[in-house]
């Protein structure tokens, strides 16, 4: 049995876009950078290792597609894949799309500045992108 839960944190400051086989897909509540968390369904998971072998395949796949499909259509110079963990425990992994241009550059967006919510049609034109982005992927929604 998995007894999945979104971290309190994660879920404060995110929104949920979309569960694909392995991750909950959600959106950083921060306009300044085009920053995806994709966070592994499974119970009592803080590192990659423990994951099950097929899983980590899958976590790499899921990631790697988004983030190419992310710059493919949003457009950016770099994309940032990291797993940190170090404020909230529990595996996850950030996908950030990079431009040469947003405020942070070329250092990381941790510790930069102040975060700035999305408004509501930001929001929802942000949300639109990327769920026509999941849905067109290989391993589409769950």
């Amino acid at each position: 049995m998995n007894d999945f839960q979104l971290h309190p944190r994660l879920d404060a400051d995110t929104h949920h876009l979309s569960d694909l086989p392995l991750c909950r897909v959600c959106l950083m509540d921060d306009a300044r950078f085009p920053w995806l968390i994709l966070v592994p369904r499974r119970a009592d998971i803080s590192e990659v290792h423990e994951l099950s072998a097929d899983d980590q395949t899958q976590l790499w796949r899921e990631a790697t597609s988004l983030a190419h499909g992310m710059k493919d259509a949003l457009g950016g110079d770099k994309l940032n894949i990291a797993t940190l963990g170090n404020q909230v425990a529990q595996l996850h992994v950030h996908v950030i799309l990079r431009r040469q241009d947003d405020s942070a550059w070329p250092n990381p967006v941790w510790g930069h500045g102040e975060r700035q919510p999305y408004d509501a049609d930001a929001l929802a034109e942000i949300r639109d992108e990327l769920l026509m982005l999941v849905n067109t992927l290989p391993d589409g929604p769950k």
